[in-house]
């Protein structure tokens, strides 16, 4: 009996080879679930605003701040759409890791195709996860604009992440 109780590694290795892509195709599918939750949402908000804005009389100074906040919302929306595209794209590659995989033997795939096909999955991944965090950045932004106009007078307490520093 040798040190892995009898289990042939390279089999070990296929399953891991195989599954590992379609763990992530999955992963793809939540996250594809999340981005479009936010986007609606997003899309909804700036239909709000502008309702809003049109029912405002011109010079309403409430009209300005509606204004830059819909253009931040539009920001945000273009950056999770775009994050979407590399989702799908990353659901893509992770198909095709697969693919390449599974025709190896068959058709004589080079080792190399389905690692490269499963890094530029896990790159766009990455790059999602960049621009999902410059969204939340401008979010806290179109907050600070909310805040600036309800505290205008008064003076804001500091957030208690800041009073600790």
């Amino acid at each position: 009996m040798d040190a892995t109780g009898g289990v042939d590694i390279s089999s070990i290795r296929v399953i891991g080879a195989a599954v590992t892509p379609a763990v992530m195709v999955s992963a793809c599918g939540i996250l594809a679930t999340g981005l479009d939750n936010q986007i609606g949402r997003m899309t909804s908000r700036m239909r709000e605003m502008l309702r809003e804005w049109r029912s405002l009389p011109k010079g309403d100074p409430r009209r300005e701040l509606l204004k830059a906040e819909v253009a931040i919302l539009d920001r945000r929306h273009l950056l999770l759409a775009r994050a979407m595209g590399m989702d799908y794209g990353a659901l893509i590659s992770f198909v095709l890791t697969s693919l390449l995989y599974l025709s190896q033997r068959r058709f004589g795939v080079p080792d190399v195709l389905p690692v490269v096909s499963f890094s530029v999955g896990v790159v766009l991944l990455g790059v999602i996860a960049v621009f999902a965090l410059a969204s939340l950045r401008l979010g806290r932004d179109a907050i600070a604009l909310e805040k600036r106009e309800m505290y205008e007078d008064a003076e804001v307490p500091a957030p208690t992440e800041e009073r600790r520093s």
